[in-house]
């Protein structure tokens, strides 16, 4: 996802086994999808890294300094470019549960403004 104009994600690492079982959906994402998938994003740095004896995984490193990881053992071609789609879109920052549903600067005193109002 572009944020003021600028995508956040910098660089993408695919990690595979070139035997490993687990491996084979990223194998046929590599030879399908991958090249299609780093010409339709030029700004994206895309990498593969062989890794052997481990499940294959992609990497996504964003300018914020931060980075994800997701495991796609066992995965059909379709499903991990669905996964990288969304590791493009993302922005990158943590996930922080909120306490409340609403946020604001300055909490009311009175509560919650809601429509459903009983006289």
């Amino acid at each position: 996802m572009a944020l003021r104009g600028v995508w956040q994600l910098k660089k993408l690492v695919v990690s595979f086994s070139d035997w490993g079982g687990s491996s084979r959906g990223i194998r046929a994402f590599m030879e399908s999808h991958l090249p299609a998938f780093k010409e339709a994003n030029p700004q994206l740095e895309v990498d593969t890294e062989m890794i052997r004896g481990q499940h294959p995984h992609l990497k996504a490193f964003y300018k914020n300094r931060n980075d994800r990881v997701v495991c796609v053992k066992n995965m059909d071609p379709e499903e991990i470019l669905l996964h990288a789609t969304r590791l493009r879109n993302a922005l990158g920052r943590k996930v922080i549960k909120l306490r409340t549903r609403h946020v604001t600067k300055h909490p009311s005193v009175q509560g919650t403004w809601t429509t459903a109002l009983k006289y």
